[in-house]
């Protein structure tokens, strides 16, 4: 499948949304699959990727969404008297921007591979 094809297939998964959307899904799907992106063109290899970037996604607005609520409070109070806490605030949202740049800009790890490094 090649990215027309792909953008086309998750349009009408998502019809209406906007080309933005419809470029951050391909983008996501294809990190995921990685060199093979032979694994979309069947039916169950595009519905198994598919549901695997939606837990993606899902996963990471949610913790944006926690670490946005947490940061905005810490926002709040004087930098001045940080406690422990408020810093693992700060590390912990470091962390979540992290894992979000590289749900967009990495693929994901050779599965064979994990854990053998």
């Amino acid at each position: 499948m090649n990215c027309v094809q792909l953008a086309k297939r998750v349009e009408s998964l998502l019809p209406g949304a906007p080309q933005s959307v419809i470029a951050r899904w391909c983008t996501v799907i294809l990190n995921i699959v990685g060199n093979d992106s032979d694994r979309l063109d069947t039916e169950s290899g595009f519905a198994s990727t598919w549901n695997e970037a939606n837990i993606r996604l899902n996963a990471a607005i949610d913790q944006h969404d926690a670490t946005t609520s947490e940061l905005e409070n810490l926002a709040r109070s004087d930098p001045k008297k940080f406690s422990p806490e408020q810093i693992w605030i700060l590390v912990r949202a470091l962390k979540v921007q992290s894992q979000l740049l590289q749900l967009y800009t990495n693929p994901a790890p050779d599965r064979a591979r994990v854990g053998k490094e």
